[in-house]
């Protein structure tokens, strides 16, 4: 690994000007530009505290997230935070609000600060670990699966099907889906099971195309997906919602044209997060978020531990 001297001798300065270059005080713009010419060509990142300098790594894990308002990622911090106080670790709490760079930004601290490992909810399905993996820290990745990296998730295709089968049960036919970004896998899955319930149903066959819908996990993106449903000139009898807060968008929506449930059904897949929002009938697929982050937790404790075995995924039941 690159030290503050390599960077020095290959910009052709001392190691108190690098130093002044990453801590922010003024030196010329060249010798600045040649400094940090000279650290990306090396991959070179400075610690910030004395304390990690002298450690291989700091007790701290890194927990990103990508929307802090969403209960779900608020119920799996707690169990992330939960055992890692129980094996001697703290949780850093980063919120990315669905942003990549971002994303990117707190991936970067975490190799700055020397932290232990990373909890990763991922904005998107294209993160670069490099940085992280090349310094051998441990990653865990939650409700989202990425290139060679331990994940944690919930059956997402499963919970589709369940999801819809319940509609279906209830007397629905003309049966959307709202899910997420369109080519996120958890997004993707979620829609898969809807898809697939929906084509096994001859009543319900021909709603596949015209009935689904592509937001961004987010309330008004549900608010936004409904509307456009019930502007159909057909529009359905029920919906599926990928996720809680669109859910609450969806409701919204319903709300905003005297349709509430049962009038058209919907079903969500996560607990509805707000109680004044959730009118009798709508039908919930529980998500166990605390239980996604204690597994996850302990599974990046044994990474730290010393754990070498080949990259895993845990997958929990939906109704844990």
């Amino acid at each position: 690994m690159a030290t503050i001297y390599d960077v020095a001798a290959l910009a052709g300065v001392s190691p108190a000007t690098v130093s002044r270059v990453f801590n922010g005080i003024t030196v010329s713009a060249e010798r600045s530009d040649r400094v940090r010419a000279a650290a990306e060509r090396l991959s070179f990142t400075p610690n910030r505290t004395a304390r990690t300098l002298r450690k291989q790594s700091s007790e701290v894990i890194a927990l990103i997230i990508p929307d802090i308002e969403n209960p779900f990622f608020t119920a799996l911090a707690r169990g992330v935070e939960d055992v890692a106080q129980q094996s001697g670790y703290s949780v850093v709490l980063c919120n990315t609000d669905e942003d990549a760079a971002k994303e990117a930004r707190y991936l970067d601290v975490v190799v700055s600060e020397n932290m232990a490992g990373i909890i990763l909810a991922a904005a998107t399905d294209h993160v670069n670990l490099t940085p992280l993996t090349r310094r051998g820290r441990p990653v865990v990745a939650v409700d989202r699966s990425l290139p060679e990296i331990d994940t944690v998730t919930v059956d997402n295709v499963a919970g589709g099907r369940d999801a819809t089968r319940a509609l279906l049960e209830q007397g629905f036919r003309r049966i959307g889906c709202i899910t997420g970004p369109r080519g996120g896998r958890t997004a993707e899955a979620r829609a898969d099971g809807w898809r697939e319930i929906v084509d096994a149903d001859a009543a319900a066959s021909g709603s596949v195309d015209r009935y689904l819908r592509h937001a961004d996990f987010r309330v008004d993106g549900g608010h936004t997906a409904m509307l456009e449903l019930l502007n159909l000139p057909e529009p359905p009898d029920a919906v599926f919602v990928a996720n809680n807060l669109m859910a609450v968008g969806a409701l919204r929506a319903l709300i905003e044209r005297d349709l509430t449930p049962p009038v058209v059904g919907v079903a969500s897949f996560g607990d509805l997060p707000f109680a004044t929002l959730s009118p009798r009938g709508v039908t919930v697929i529980p998500l166990p978020a605390r239980l996604l982050g204690e597994a996850a937790a302990r599974l990046l404790i044994e990474r730290l531990r010393g754990d070498d075995q080949p990259p895993r995924t845990i997958t929990l039941s939906n109704l844990s």
